[in-house]
């Protein structure tokens, strides 16, 4: 009898095993009249497993590139198809921060030129995240960047709803890449506009991503020029409140960003902890990426303090 993982296992193998068969379906009907409608429905059956749960980590990081590559690919042909493009920014993104940009912190210790090479690496998929980002909304509103740019607030871009999950990826990658190029001073001067971004969409939907968003506001707010460690606090209170407990990055989030650098031991371990619940509690892939990370912290708690 299969167990509950290798029940959810062979689930993804056999969406897999369908996105497969549909592309295979795409490159025979590629000539036809009917292709349009072939990439429409692959977007659509793309975007649905974008947001397929999983929680075996090693898995996801093996089927990753080829969903993402093929992904990517339809998405060139349906730019202003929103859901797989938030699928694609999302799946950039969390690979940058899991696979990549995390392996790089645990190897720094004992090979910083290799540790070098890999945030290179996951500041280039944070970077191609967000442009699959912003294309997409740019795709949707006509002017969307040079909008969110203007130094009036009045011009700046407004989002429909459908559009908050990509506006979020956009502003989460964003960040990503920002933090990862603190040596180039003109990709910093980007920082207020993912922030800007991450406020527009905060205003119409603040709940979104069951926390995500709020934890991303607080780390934005530690991040900005005159930032309030009590705002960010009270977003990453309003992100575990949101999650009811069960996101485990939101108690990450508030341990690194809070705790950590006001040199409390005792509340950021209380917090990694409560992540490590958390993650108990709610088996899927961003718990079980925040859940390896929480217990590495908790492991190298008395190198950082």
């Amino acid at each position: 009898m299969l167990t509950h993982s290798s029940q959810a296992n062979a689930r993804t193998l056999a969406r897999l095993v369908s996105a497969l068969l549909l592309a295979a379906t795409l490159l025979t009907l590629a000539a036809c009249s009917t292709r349009p409608l072939i990439v429409q429905a692959m977007a659509d059956e793309l975007a649905g497993q974008g947001q397929a749960p999983e929680d075996d980590l090693l898995l996801a990081r093996e089927a990753s590139a080829f969903y993402l590559k093929l992904s990517e690919s339809v998405l060139r042909q349906t730019p202003g198809h929103l859901p797989l493009a938030e699928a694609v920014a999302g799946g950039f993104t969390q690979y940058a921060y899991a696979f990549v940009a995390f392996d790089a912190e645990k190897i720094e210790p004992r090979d910083a030129r290799a540790a070098q090479r890999l945030r290179e690496r996951a500041a280039r998929l944070y970077l191609r995240a967000q442009r699959h980002a912003m294309a997409a909304l740019e795709n949707q509103s006509l002017g969307f960047a040079r909008a969110l740019a203007s130094p009036d607030s009045a011009q700046w871009p407004r989002l429909r709803a459908d559009q908050v999950g990509v506006a979020y990826w956009a502003a989460a990658s964003w960040g990503g890449f920002i933090s990862l190029s603190k040596d180039s001073p003109d990709i910093v001067a980007d920082l207020p506009l993912a922030i800007r971004l991450a406020q527009i969409a905060w205003g119409l939907q603040p709940d979104y991503g069951d926390g995500a968003l709020a934890s991303l506001m607080g780390t934005f707010e530690l991040a900005r020029a005159g930032g309030s460690a009590a705002q960010a606090g009270v977003y990453f209170d309003r992100a575990i409140a949101l999650g009811a407990g069960q996101n485990a990055g939101a108690f990450v989030a508030k341990a690194e960003g809070l705790a950590q650098p006001a040199g409390d031991r005792a509340a950021f371990e209380a917090l990694l902890r409560q992540a490590l619940a958390a993650a108990d509690s709610r088996r899927d892939l961003s718990n079980g990426v925040m859940r390896e990370r929480a217990q590495w912290l908790l492991d190298s708690a008395g190198d950082l303090f």
